[in-house]
């Protein structure tokens, strides 16, 4: 897994968990929906600003949103 797909899962993730929609992420970080869109998408690599200013309306630190998640799950 690249580290673009990493910040695609946790973006998304992260989105999920805090109950934003993409537009609401968007406004909120003053990003385009349609950018958002893209990077969930694996279609753009956000610069070092996008992803601070993404971490900081989710309420992560940036590390996370480019860390690979552990599996928790029970096998």
């Amino acid at each position: 897994m690249t580290l673009r797909d990493i910040f695609a899962v946790n973006l998304r993730r992260y989105r999920y968990l805090q109950g934003f929609s993409q537009e609401e992420l968007a406004h909120r970080a003053g990003i385009d929906r349609t950018y958002i869109s893209a990077l969930e998408r694996r279609v753009y690599a956000a610069s070092i600003d996008v992803i601070e200013r993404l971490a900081n309306e989710l309420s992560v630190d940036p590390k996370e949103l480019l860390s690979r998640q552990k599996n928790t799950s029970k096998k």
